[in-house]
């Protein structure tokens, strides 16, 4: 991974993600750290349980604001390498819907990178989640 190579990683999948997929993507002889989140389906959200997610995207959209997002933190934080995955369709709890991993040659700009990342994703990338409850859905929109 070390080099010249692509410092960016991008994909959409169907169902929850891979999560060894992003850590496999950044990591090399060059990095002392790697971050890794991984954001998991609660089996319970505003009061009550939930029995799955439904993710909607349009992927150039995604990938297009995702990239962008990467190219801005690559900018702002000393990192080698980003890779981000996240779950379109349905992901039942437990399961992850996004993984982000940042390599960096030390911890600070790679946890500060990786936190920066995931609030812009929530905030600009165009996803969207229904919850199923036991009661019926509900659209919860873009950023949650």
């Amino acid at each position: 991974m070390a080099g010249a190579g692509p410092r960016v990683f991008l994909r959409l999948v169907e169902g929850p993600v891979d999560l060894d997929w992003v850590r496999e993507r950044v990591a090399g002889p060059d990095a002392g750290c790697v971050v890794r989140f991984e954001g998991t389906v609660r089996q319970e959200a505003r009061g009550k349980a939930v029995l799955r997610l439904e993710y909607e995207a349009y992927p150039p959209m995604v990938e297009a604001e995702l990239g962008r997002i990467c190219g801005e933190i690559l900018e702002r934080h000393a990192v080698l390498r980003i890779a981000v995955e996240h779950a379109t369709g349905r992901v039942d709890p437990g399961q992850a819907s996004v993984a982000v991993a940042v390599a960096s040659a030390h911890r600070a700009p790679a946890f500060a990178a990786a936190a920066e990342l995931m609030d812009l994703l929530k905030e600009r990338v165009p996803l969207w989640k229904q919850e199923f409850y036991p009661d019926g859905s509900t659209w919860i929109g873009r950023g949650s």
